[in-house]
C-alpha cells in the first residue's frame, strides 16, 4: 500500500482551474505596494505571460502536497519563482 501511495503522490497532476489573464494579475496586484509583489510581476512580465508561472508552480507545489499547500507555501514558491 506504502508503494501504491507513494507512486500516485509522485505522480499526481496539479493544474489551476480557469484561465489568468495578465490584467486579473495586475488587478490582484493592483494595490499590493510589497516587494514581492512587484518581483512576481516583473518576472510574468518578463516572461511575457502567465503560462510559465502556472507551470512552474504547479509543479513546485505537487511537492508539498503531501505536507499540505496554503497561503505560505504558495507565496514562498512565488517569491521563488520570481527570484529564479
Amino acid at each position: 500500500m506504502q508503494e501504491l501511495v507513494q507512486y500516485l503522490l509522485k505522480n499526481l497532476y496539479l493544474d489551476f482551474q480557469g484561465d489568468i489573464t495578465m490584467e486579473q494579475i495586475r488587478q490582484f496586484l493592483r494595490q499590493d505596494d510589497s516587494r514581492e509583489a512587484r518581483r512576481v510581476l516583473a518576472r510574468i512580465l518578463d516572461e511575457q505571460g502567465v503560462d510559465d508561472l502556472l507551470l512552474t508552480l504547479a509543479d513546485c507545489l505537487r511537492e508539498h502536497l503531501a505536507h499540505g499547500i496554503n497561503e505560505e507555501v504558495v507565496r514562498s514558491q512565488l517569491n521563488l519563482y520570481a527570484e529564479s
